[in-house]
């Protein structure tokens, strides 16, 4: 089971390349980051953690652009996966998208993970232009379009969100990108990832995985898919009972969070979590 950390980053606190710096050097396998963005001030969508308009934490409002974050991260490691929990696609254009992780995982040697998300934030993704109620459409539109462009010498989509011609894009990613998607574990979304991904990553309110992950793989089979999918779960404090346990289910990565807090004090959790971890 892998190990690895994702920093909520802001215009405050640690850098990203920083973080993921230290992370690889602490022994982890993987350094995430989220993406909003932008908070429209009037809103309507409730937060799924606090129920309410009211959100938990002002990093919502700073948050840095995620591939721009992985690409200063990229920089300055060689081995740690690079990965998004969660990006939300639906949010670009999907040419320029499929551009913009195809150059990253170009450039980092394949270390690239799309952590991707519906979005809970309607508001936000009004501003965008999305249809409302068609998120789930989009994002399977809009995953379809990125790998045709990722794999076809000559890509082309045609779909009611995305629609272009035979197209020529270079750089292809250096091997497949996997895509997992971030959202409540219910049978809809194991469906739609049996259907359109390559694994689940927890939400902060999935907290007993058990009958979960059987349902997921369940469905992964009656789906006809191979192997079995990616699960990734977030993690509080480390629980050596609870980890155990999660690898037993299949759980195949944990992502722990770190805290907001500044640089020096990020660096020594991560070194003290990667040896609570015994990683090194």
């Amino acid at each position: 089971m892998r190990c690895g950390v994702v920093l909520f980053t802001s215009d405050r606190g640690i850098a990203p390349a920083d973080a993921a710096r230290v992370a690889e050097d602490a022994g982890f396998d993987s350094f995430a980051v989220p993406e909003h963005t932008h908070i429209p001030v009037r809103r309507e969508a409730a937060h799924p953690g606090t129920g309410t308009a009211e959100l938990p934490d002002d990093r919502y409002l700073r948050t840095l652009d995620p591939w721009v974050a992985l690409a200063t991260a990229a920089s300055v490691t060689r081995r740690i996966t690079l990965s998004t929990a969660v990006a939300l696609p639906a949010e670009h254009d999907p040419i320029t998208l499929a551009k913009t992780i195809a150059s990253l995982d170009h450039l980092s040697g394949g270390r690239v993970v799309l952590g991707a998300g519906f979005g809970w934030n309607a508001d936000e993704l009004t501003d965008h232009g999305l249809p409302a109620g068609q998120r789930r459409t989009v994002l399977r539109e809009y995953l379809e379009a990125v790998r045709a462009l990722w794999t076809a010498e000559e890509a082309s989509y045609e779909g009611a969100h995305v629609r272009f011609g035979p197209s020529w894009a270079w750089p292809k990613p250096v091997g497949d990108v996997p895509v997992v998607i971030g959202a409540g574990g219910t049978e809809r979304t194991f469906a739609w990832i049996a259907r359109s991904a390559d694994g689940w990553l927890t939400t902060p309110r999935d907290h007993h995985l058990d009958d979960k992950v059987r349902l997921l793989r369940k469905i992964w089979q009656d789906a006809g898919r191979e192997g079995q999918p990616r699960v990734i779960a977030l993690a509080g404090r480390p629980d050596e009972e609870l980890l155990a346990h999660w690898r037993s289910l299949g759980v195949t990565e944990v992502l722990f969070g770190l805290p907001d807090r500044d640089a020096d004090e990020v660096v020594g959790y991560i070194t003290r979590l990667g040896e609570r971890l015994r990683l090194g």
